[in-house]
């Protein structure tokens, strides 16, 4: 095969755009010591307070088995809380501490600079066009992941989320 057939393969350019993107938040977020599937399990526990672990990893296409590192890390850092269920025992219910949420503020600022430097090589039709067709090939091949995304969970655990944070806001 020749090189420029290598280089030229989707598979290929994807891999490399995706070191490129985890180089950027890398760089970006570095001060903040936080991976990238840190971040994805932090902003969703805080957008589905007492979320499950096996629910979390279907909304952010985790494989469950890393996932439970993932989380220990997170409690290890005193980002999130993971509490046994009371009907329950093999389930954890997770929620983001005070400290987890000052982070996510911090973090999200961060995250828009690293979206704008992967993306300014585009005009901006191309950038909106470009993000039509990655998330119309990510929905399409969801699934053959290794850890597909589980869109049928979206639509109740955030209405449980955002129930969840009323109370919390009137409590």
């Amino acid at each position: 095969m020749s090189l420029e057939k290598f280089y030229s393969r989707p598979g290929h350019l994807i891999r490399r755009l995706n070191q490129i993107s985890m180089a950027l938040f890398a760089e970006e977020t570095q001060p903040l010591d936080l991976t990238s599937v840190q971040y994805a399990a932090l902003n969703m526990i805080q957008e589905v307070p007492g979320i499950d672990q096996a629910s979390l990893s279907n909304m952010i296409a985790f494989d469950k088995t890393t996932i439970v590192k993932v989380l220990d890390r997170l409690v290890d850092k005193q980002l999130i809380t993971r509490t046994r269920s009371e009907t329950d025992r093999r389930v954890n219910h997770l929620n983001v501490t005070g400290k987890g949420t000052a982070l996510l503020k911090e973090i999200h600022p961060m995250l828009d600079r690293s979206d704008k430097r992967i993306l300014a090589p585009l005009s901006e039709a191309d950038q909106r066009k470009f993000m039509e067709m990655l998330s119309r090939l990510v929905q399409v091949n969801n699934i053959y992941s290794r850890a597909p995304l589980d869109t049928s969970l979206q639509e109740d655990l955030m209405a449980k989320g955002r129930k969840s944070r009323g109370a919390a806001r009137k409590g």
